[in-house]
């Protein structure tokens, strides 16, 4: 592949690494067609947002932890086109997660559009979500060649540990569903897992890739994980406070689903009105004006926001340690950025 010209602005880095990013990821799934069956392909394709049945904004998603890795590879030092095989890897795996997490909470809705269960049903689902998680280790396998075989045994072990992570804060999220005694101690270890692990696995693979030591390969690694933390708070903010016709989420707030969030747990730790009606039984949709008044007043919302504050000042503080460089460095702080505070 011959690297196209460098940009001199953000925005043109942006639309470099994702033009890229999306062809990769496409040869990586039209490995679905191995063996002479185009069904597979067309599952992942839609789920990945290639085969758009109707106009939906960001239907493919933003694509954010193979541009963190990207980014931090450049910001490193290194030459982005040989990250390429662990960008689309830790793609791969986030969609894979998504697959089976929509499988798990029951969602109708992904980005706008039916899940892929809704669509085709749990088994297939599954066998969907099963085949995003083996490209993705083809994927990265491929680090051996575009970087040398050290990096790509390195990156093997980082990519399953995460996955093995990953799959622990899943297992963690499903199972405070049935207790009744958490604290927000309990939160950042689940949060830790399900979203963090692998965004820090995405910046520390892209500083691996460059070439660089250890130690800078772990500082990106922490950037990362403060931004993995930082950015799953935003999610559970939007997930009571957000326009669902923004996230493209089911319209179902997490407080009727009884989902565990940061605001919650918060509420909770509070002993009032809200964690009087949490421990009476689901909440009603009727009724989530008035607890998300609740959650409001005794002071959930701002304390989550204040802490995704907090921990994306901390990532921005530890990236400067790592002394990132060109325009790469100043889109890699501008993504972490702009990760709290979204809308969507």
């Amino acid at each position: 592949m011959n690297k196209p010209m460098q940009q001199d602005s953000v925005e043109g880095i942006y639309k470099i690494y994702l033009d890229a990013i999306e062809d990769r990821l496409k040869q990586a799934v039209n490995r679905a067609n191995t063996f002479g069956d185009t069904r597979l392909h067309d599952m992942l394709a839609y789920h990945m947002g290639w085969k758009i049945t109707h106009r939906t904004p960001e239907v493919r998603g933003k694509r954010i932890r193979p541009l963190l890795l990207l980014l931090s590879c450049s910001a490193a030092g290194g030459d982005w086109v040989h990250a390429l095989p662990g960008a689309t890897a830790v793609e791969l795996v986030h969609n894979f997660s998504l697959i089976h997490d929509d499988i798990e909470d029951h969602s109708p809705l992904r980005r706008g559009r039916k899940t892929v269960w809704k669509k085709w049903g749990i088994p297939q689902a599954i066998n969907a979500g099963d085949a995003m998680f083996a490209l993705a280790h083809l994927e990265v396998i491929d680090l051996s060649i575009t970087v040398n075989a050290t990096i790509g045994l390195q990156a093997v072990e980082i990519l399953q540990s995460t996955c093995f992570h990953l799959t622990h804060g899943q297992y963690l999220d499903l199972s405070y569903e049935s207790h009744h005694d958490l604290t927000v101690d309990d939160y950042w270890p689940m949060v830790e897992g399900k979203t963090a692990a692998l965004i820090s696995a995405s910046t520390q693979l892209g500083a691996l890739a460059a070439l660089r030591d250890k130690h800078l390969s772990e500082i990106y690694r922490q950037f990362g994980h403060l931004v993995g933390l930082a950015f799953q708070i935003q999610d559970d903010l939007l997930g009571i406070w957000g326009n669902s016709s923004l996230t493209g989420k089911s319209s179902q707030s997490d407080l009727v689903t009884g989902k565990i969030t940061l605001p919650v747990l918060f509420g909770l730790s509070r002993e009032g009105e809200f964690s009087d009606r949490w421990s009476q039984g689901p909440i009603t949709p009727t009724e989530l004006p008035q607890i998300m008044r609740l959650l409001e007043l005794e002071g959930a919302k701002s304390y989550s926001q204040n802490q995704a504050t907090r921990l994306l000042n901390e990532a921005l503080s530890t990236l400067e340690q790592a002394k990132p460089i060109g325009i790469a460095g100043e889109a890699l702080r501008m993504l972490a950025s702009s990760l709290v505070g979204r809308q969507t």
